[in-house]
């Protein structure tokens, strides 16, 4: 079950978060003021986007254009595609044109933004977005975000933001949601069938929707 409606809390939370408008420090101290203004920043944004959908729900329900225009506008300022794809491909990426990193990035977030944008209206209540704690990456890597996703009647779900300084931004490169990797989930899904057609050609069905994300092999 939690494998099921892995991509619908996927896309909720990658909409959950805005760039992090901080300069890339190497002081300790400097980056830890960076963090506590990353979960900040995650906290106000998540609460903001979540009213817009709530309040322009009509709108967007009667127009899926604008409600995808919404989407796309949000994940360009919060997620780092080309990184995070990179990282879904694994080594497949070795040797692939950036144009064919973008490629496939810009592919997967359309595959599950049509899936299930539209879900995103329909869920219920008010969910939240509750910090839990902040703590560095290995390796200089970036920061990660604890938050606890809150909805009425239900359990808190944890949600973890793996993030970089990107040309002065923080992104999101990985979500982890109750300890399942965005990045992980889909190198899993897709090494098959990468290892059998190629980047373009993954792509391509990605786009068409023969091949979709979140569901084991080609099914709908």
């Amino acid at each position: 079950m939690k494998m099921k409606f892995l991509p619908l809390l996927l896309a909720s939370s990658l909409l959950a978060a805005t760039p992090l408008l901080a300069s890339a420090q190497s002081a300790p101290a400097a980056a830890s003021a960076q963090q506590g203004q990353a979960g900040k920043t995650v906290i106000d944004a998540s609460t903001r986007i979540m009213s817009t959908l709530q309040q322009r729900k009509a709108e967007f329900s009667q127009n899926p254009t604008v409600l995808r225009d919404f989407i796309n506008s949000e994940l360009n300022r919060t997620f780092d595609r080309d990184y995070a794809a990179r990282l879904v491909l694994g080594q497949h990426s070795r040797g692939a044109s950036d144009a064919d990193i973008k490629l496939f990035a810009d592919a997967m977030a359309d595959n599950l933004m049509q899936r299930y944008g539209s879900a995103l209206l329909n869920i219920q209540g008010k969910p939240t977005f509750r910090l839990k704690g902040e703590s560095p990456l290995p390796g200089n890597r970036g920061v990660r975000v604890a938050t606890e996703l809150v909805r009425a009647g239900d359990q808190p779900t944890p949600v973890e933001y793996l993030m970089r300084n990107n040309g002065g931004q923080w992104k999101i490169f990985d979500v982890n949601i109750e300890g399942i990797s965005y990045v992980q989930t889909f190198r899993n899904q897709f090494d098959a069938p990468l290892r059998q057609k190629g980047i373009k050609q993954v792509a391509t069905e990605l786009r068409s929707g023969s091949l979709q994300a979140g569901t084991p092999g080609n099914g709908k």
